[in-house]
């Protein structure tokens, strides 16, 4: 039981603010880790804590009267109580917050009444350093809403290195408010990355790295932020092959992204047909798995696709990529026109640049020969 302040913010949630022990905390709030579930449904958030990081505000706090401002965000179930003080409000008063008593009971881990949002690694060091007597600041939202959640420790993280993949995993999960446009435009690509990570028939199925997916080993190759990248510049640029399926209106509903989806798995299952030595491949073994192969096919993906369209199915573009297939040198070999071996392109902007142009001019060369 503390004494808070209330007020509503937002969809109209009930929001507080309070203090409360640092080792009370871990106690009263779960860290809700980000994860798959059997069904492949993500769960959670939070990235894994950063041991040094929590040692150090540990070793910190355990100085003795150290100065804690930081507030904890935590979100709150139903759960909880407030009940608001009597009496008449003092002069001046504007009426934004309420003064009051709030209960918050204590559940045993895994069914706390609470899930922190942000500050999991102070948290941690408070838990640590046993801080039975320092006040720590929270601002706590009252919301069940995993979606809510996500997205306030999105927006609380954005300026802080939080790691882009993490983010691009959890956007297509945060739906329920608008988020900054720089955000916005990411979450189709994580969103369609996602399912072709998880489809039974795509080509990339368990290929593709994702951060919920740390602990769980596996035969995945592609980083994720390779195919995001390679999605996100086929949408962006005017002539790519998925900018057709974009219209003029704002957000996902302006987006088809069925035919996105579509034409990625048409384009990919011919890649893997057309190249199957180099296919699901560790990208040191195959550089066609590799973040530079991955967003330059993109780039020849937006080529054949700006020339055969309409009628595209898979056959089609297996004729058109076995034009380019000998000039190809993903596992062995040395790129004659980069004079580059197979395994000397990096992911750099310059090597990703120039392997886009080797394949589109050979592309472009064997074409007009037709």
């Amino acid at each position: 039981m503390v004494r808070a302040l209330h007020t509503k913010l937002g969809l109209d949630l009930d929001v507080y603010a309070f203090f409360i022990r640092g080792s009370d905390i871990v106690r009263v709030a779960d860290i809700s880790r980000i994860e798959r579930d059997e069904a492949e449904v993500l769960q959670g958030f939070q990235r894994p804590e950063i041991q040094t990081h929590v040692r150090g505000i540990a070793d910190y706090l355990k100085q003795g009267n150290v100065l804690f401002p930081n507030a904890i965000i935590l979100a709150l179930s139903q759960d909880i109580h407030f009940a608001s003080s009597r009496g008449s409000r003092p002069n001046g008063d504007e009426g934004l917050a309420q003064s009051g008593t709030l209960t918050i009971p204590i559940y045993e881990e895994g069914h706390r009444v609470a899930w922190i949002v942000d500050g999991q690694q102070r948290s941690l060091a408070l838990a640590q350093a046993a801080c039975n007597e320092l006040a720590v600041p929270v601002i706590a939202f009252v919301s069940d809403s995993l979606e809510i959640q996500r997205e306030q420790f999105i927006l609380v993280n954005k300026a802080k290195p939080l790691p882009n993949r993490l983010i691009n995993e959890l956007l297509p999960e945060t739906r329920s408010v608008l988020l900054p446009r720089d955000l916005s435009v990411r979450r189709i690509p994580s969103e369609l990355c996602g399912l072709l990570g998880r489809d039974p028939r795509s080509p990339f199925l368990g290929l593709i790295k994702r951060p919920s997916d740390a602990n769980r080993g596996g035969k995945a190759v592609v980083t994720d932020t390779a195919v995001v990248n390679m999605i996100k510049n086929s949408m962006s640029n005017p002539l790519g092959a998925l900018a057709a399926f974009r219209s003029a209106g704002p957000g996902r509903d302006a987006v088809d992204v069925e035919g996105m989806y579509g034409l990625l798995m048409t384009f990919w299952s011919a890649v893997r047909a057309v190249f199957p030595e180099a296919w699901g491949l560790d990208p040191r073994q195959s550089r066609l798995m590799h973040s530079a192969g991955i967003e330059a096919m993109g780039v020849l993906m937006d080529c054949i696709c700006g020339r055969v369209q309409p009628g595209l199915d898979s056959e089609i573009v297996e004729r058109e990529l076995r034009l380019v297939a000998p000039h190809c040198r993903w596992t062995q070999g040395n790129w004659e026109h980069l004079g580059l071996a197979w395994n000397e392109i990096q992911n750099t902007p310059r090597d990703i640049r120039r392997l886009q142009n080797a394949l589109v001019q050979a592309y472009t060369a064997a074409g007009s020969r037709r």
